[in-house]
């Protein structure tokens, strides 16, 4: 009776758009305790897909079977569909989005799996509206991305739930309330992708009495726009004018707590026990939902530890309900929370590497868990990437640093200091500084150093210029031993500072040195030479060669700037020119005979003659 007390009234349209075939579908079916209404876009390219059409067959015929609008049998109804549409022998699997509506003419529940979209509107304004399960939906529940910027954004229909998936997780609602004159409105991405949920909002505030009016002029709005590219769309409409009331509730009440009593009071023991049992096994079913519904909640929080707690407490009430496909999930589950909470334990240490290698294997876990937290393990995966090339960049500076390349690691831990601050990392940010820091503490000791060497090199370079010039002067002067000795000490210098260019210039002065000395000393040995021919005439009373012989000694002395060896030959011809006077003055005597002291006039006058031309 609840279906001929209540007035529902639905009106829908469907095209192909700008394509060949309309692979969109609604259905619906009103049984006198429940109604369903059911809508599918289908996803695959394939022109004679009929993913949809079958999505659909299939949940209504689920729901005929068994009516109801518990989340257990909407979630059945939709995974009996998606076992359907993977059996399917094309070369390309069937898929599709969906969304199933159950009411008892009195509340609604529904489910859905995909991007198909639920608007229900109350007043003439929006009351409530499903979410889609795509990767801009993410993004906006994120912050990433504006609610209506997800219409024409390039991850609209990448969906990670939808019909024609391995392991679907679809949605299911709680209970909603009804009331006369809601508006229940079902449609498919060739709607919303060109018609924006507030021109939708606009055609419900002012609606009138008849759904199929509505729906025209949803569809008017839509062919208004003339989109190049116009996919299929269908729009569904259900008007609810009147919910249903049981006129009978308090009695039906009062009748049956009278039959309870009176059941109560027959089989007391035997029916208390058999309530007690299966109200243990209710409560236990219903706290192991509850719990997993916790680690669902906690997991989109993000909060990993306390949707472990909960997730252990399902699987143990799965357990002890014998439940084994709950035990396998709720396993998979918990070995993926611990996966997770491990990676998280490593990362909050700062072992970026080791947190990557768990988060990749909890990623691998995650699979199996319905990939529920795939979005939280790539952001953590794409965090850790950024922190390891930050670390990367401080790690290079370090080798650089080390081989005092100082100026490049500067480069490298301020490059470092800015990607850690534009990610946020402050601990990369704080290594950075701190590398930094040290780095112009050993830099500034390196200069210092550096100073120190350059300086003390100068004081060298000067000193053994001073050197090499005392050298030359000595060299310019004849002193050919005190230049050698001025030359070697500046060689020595050189060599220490490693000057190639003046070691060579000074071996090549050395060099010269060694010949000129080498010149010098033949000479100093032909000078002696020559004294030593003088001391034999002298010997032999020839004072005349001794004087030739000395004058050439002399002569040599003087060349090679010998002064005082000069100086000494000459004191020697000076006595060798007095004898040779006093020969000569011997001489004259004997040739003026004996008598030549008695002419005293003649005699006076020839001695004073000669003594005369000896002196000149």
């Amino acid at each position: 009776m609840r279906k001929y007390n209540s007035s529902f009234k639905t009106a829908f349209l469907s095209e192909a758009g700008n394509k060949l075939k309309n692979n969109d579908y609604f259905g619906f079916v009103e049984l006198d305790r429940y109604a369903c209404y059911v809508i599918a876009d289908g996803i695959t390219e394939m022109r004679d897909a009929e993913s949809a059409r079958k999505a659909i067959e299939v949940v209504v015929n689920a729901f005929q079977e068994a009516p109801g609008m518990g989340k257990g049998r909407i979630r059945n109804y939709l995974r009996t569909a998606n076992r359907e549409l993977l059996k399917g022998e094309s070369y390309e699997k069937m898929k599709a989005s969906v969304t199933v509506v159950v009411t008892d003419y009195a509340k609604l529940r529904y489910g859905h799996a995909g991007n198909t979209r639920l608007r229900l509107y109350r007043g003439g304004r929006l009351f409530h509206s499903s979410g889609d399960m795509s990767l801009s939906r993410d993004m906006a529940r994120e912050g990433k991305l504006s609610d209506d910027k997800i219409a024409r954004h390039e991850e609209r229909n990448n969906l990670h739930s939808y019909l024609g998936k391995e392991k679907l997780n679809p949605f299911v609602s709680r209970k909603i309330k009804l009331a006369d004159g809601d508006i229940l409105t079902l449609y498919t991405r060739g709607i919303w992708e060109n018609v924006d949920e507030g021109e939708l909002s606009d055609v419900f505030s002012e609606a009138g009495n008849e759904p199929a009016e509505e729906c025209d002029k949803v569809e008017d709005l839509l062919l208004s726009r003339q989109p190049e590219d116009l996919d299929n769309y269908t729009f569904a409409a259900v008007y609810v004018d009147k919910v249903f009331r049981d006129p009978e509730r308090r009695k039906k009440t009062k009748r049956i707590i009278t039959v309870s009593v009176a059941v109560l009071l027959l089989a007391l023991l035997a029916v208390l026990l058999v309530f007690l049992w299966r109200r243990d096994r209710a409560g236990k079913r219903g706290n192991m939902e509850q719990h997993f519904s916790n680690t669902e909640t906690y997991m989109e929080d993000n909060n990993f530890i306390r949707a472990k707690e909960e997730c252990g407490k399902a699987l143990e009430l799965a357990r002890k309900l014998r439940d084994r496909e709950a035990e396998k999930k709720y396993n998979a589950y918990l070995a993926c929370l611990e996966a997770v909470i491990r990676a998280d334990d490593s990362y909050a240490e700062g072992n970026y590497g080791e947190a990557k290698d768990a988060y990749l294997k909890a990623a691998v876990r995650d699979r199996y868990a319905d990939n529920s937290s795939s979005a939280y393990i790539e952001k953590r995966l794409s965090q850790i990437n950024d922190y390891e090339q930050v670390l990367d960049a401080i790690s290079l500076g370090d080798s650089l640093a080390g081989h005092g390349s100082y100026e490049m690691a500067e480069e490298k831990y301020q490059e470092a200091k800015r990607l850690a601050a534009s990610i946020y990392f402050d601990d990369g940010r704080k290594q950075a500084l701190d590398a930094l820091d040290k780095l112009y503490g050993e830099w500034g000791a390196v200069k210092e150093e550096q100073e120190e060497q350059a300086r003390k090199k100068a004081e060298d370079e000067t000193a053994a210029a001073e050197l090499v010039r005392q050298g030359d002067g000595a060299c310019a002067e004849g002193d050919y031993d005190g230049a050698m000795v001025f030359y070697l000490i500046a060689l020595e210098k050189y060599t220490g500072m490693e000057d190639g260019v003046r070691i060579a210039a000074l071996n090549r002065k050395i060099v010269a040195l060694n010949e000129k000395q080498e010149e010098v000393g033949a000479r100093m040995d032909e000078a002696k030479a020559l004294e030593e021919q003088a001391r034999m005439f002298e010997e032999e009373n020839d004072p005349e060669q001794a004087k030739i012989q000395y004058q050439y000694a002399k002569a040599v002395y003087t060349e090679l700037g010998k002064d005082n060896k000069a100086n000494e030959i000459q004191g020697a011809i000076d006595i060798l020119d007095s004898r040779l006077a006093q020969m000569d003055r011997e001489a004259e005597k004997a040739a003026a005979g004996p008598d030549g002291g008695g002419n005293g006039e003649n005699g006076s006058t020839e001695g004073t003659g000669t003594v005369s031309g000896n002196n000149s």
